[in-house]
């Protein structure tokens, strides 16, 4: 999947402690196995504009939003390649487009200096950041992942991701994930992927656990930890 560059499919979210997380695990084995990158260290640049724009619409829950950043999965040097991704929501459904370029070239291509590459996502993207004009790394996020597939249905994945941080200085890939955590210790989320419904087994393990599909946007927590720290006027992490 990390080669992918298209994606459309609906994604639920859940949040979870380690028990429930095992219990998911144990329901999961006769139906998913871990994928070809079961363990990922993701680093992200989410782009915005200086208001953040972007986040704020999201966060109204409009029938279409959408985001950019910067991905790379493990630390990037300069000349390392990185995805560019345009994730978009209409309704329910997720829309993702990506490209994948060495990181001075995507930045370049962010700041003006370098042309997209003439390709249908390159146009997206251009279009993309010239609506946007004043888009600038807003914040960096980071998180551990573990990924598996489903043995009949590669379309099925489902993730969890731990030890999610984000933070407003040092904004490159190449560094450690240091940052200030988004949710409580022991707390994971899950991520199911789908290109229909829930499997049943998954809905009933997710039923005798009492977890329930939430709304949560890790960018979308980190700017409303963000507000609330300046509100407090705390600049530990600004």
């Amino acid at each position: 999947m990390k080669n992918q560059m298209t994606f459309q499919r609906y994604e639920f979210k859940y949040l979870m402690d380690l028990r429930q997380m095992q219990a998911v695990l144990t329901a999961m084995a006769p139906y998913m196995v871990p994928d070809a990158y079961s363990h990922s260290s993701i680093r992200n640049l989410y782009l915005d504009t200086p208001d953040y724009r972007l986040i704020r619409r999201s966060l109204e829950k409009p029938v279409y939003k959408e985001k950019l950043r910067v991905r790379s999965y493990g630390r990037a040097g300069e000349c390392e390649p990185v995805f560019v991704e345009l994730k978009k929501k209409y309704r329910a459904v997720v829309y993702k487009r990506r490209i994948s370029m060495p990181q001075n070239a995507a930045m370049a291509c962010l700041n003006g200096t370098q042309s997209w590459p003439d390709s249908q996502i390159g146009r997206e993207l251009a279009y993309a950041v010239d609506f946007y004009s004043s888009l600038r790394p807003a914040v960096f996020l980071s998180y551990e992942r573990d990924s598996f597939r489903g043995t009949e249905d590669e379309g099925l994945r489902v993730t969890f991701d731990r030890e999610i941080r984000y933070r407003q200085k040092e904004l490159t890939l190449d560094s450690d994930p240091w940052g200030v955590p988004i949710l409580p210790s022991g707390q994971v989320l899950m991520e199911l992927k789908v290109a229909g419904g829930l499997p049943l087994w998954m809905a009933h393990v997710l039923s005798e656990q009492g977890i329930f599909k939430t709304s949560f946007s890790k960018y979308g927590a980190a700017y409303q930890s963000i507000l609330l720290s300046r509100q407090r006027g705390e600049r530990k992490y600004a």
